[in-house]
């Protein structure tokens, strides 16, 4: 049975695998395991070795406690301005995640730009 922690954990491993674009194998071969093991890691099959994360974590270029934010929260259900209902883990979707990630990639005024577009869009269609 997966504790609670260790899937947490592994979700945050592959959120931050996906936020700095690295496969499994891409990660699996930096830290010099097999990529099966990274999966059974992201998915809390199996328990992450204080080392293990140690050089995930320096893999992915983020600290330890990186892997262990947002533990003490319920994952609930979060609410959008418009009161939409978000689910808890919404970087926990691969769409979402790979937005995320294209946008933090556009040069920040750009980016700026893109984020003020969105806003007006979403307001309009409210």
């Amino acid at each position: 049975m997966t504790h609670p922690v260790d899937v947490h954990v592994g979700k945050r491993i592959r959120q931050r695998r996906w936020m700095v674009g690295r496969t499994q194998q891409q990660l699996a071969e930096t830290v010099g395991i097999k990529f099966q093991q990274i999966q059974k890691y992201e998915t809390g099959m199996n328990r992450v070795s204080a080392s293990r994360l140690w050089d995930i974590g320096a893999a992915l270029d983020v600290p330890v406690a990186y892997f262990f934010e947002g533990m003490g929260q319920a994952e609930e259900a979060a609410t959008s301005a418009t009161g939409e209902v978000l689910p808890g883990d919404l970087l926990g979707d691969r769409e979402a995640l790979e937005l995320v990630r294209s946008y933090y990639a556009i040069p920040e005024n750009q980016r700026r730009r893109l984020f003020d577009l969105a806003r007006v869009l979403s307001d309009a269609a409210a």
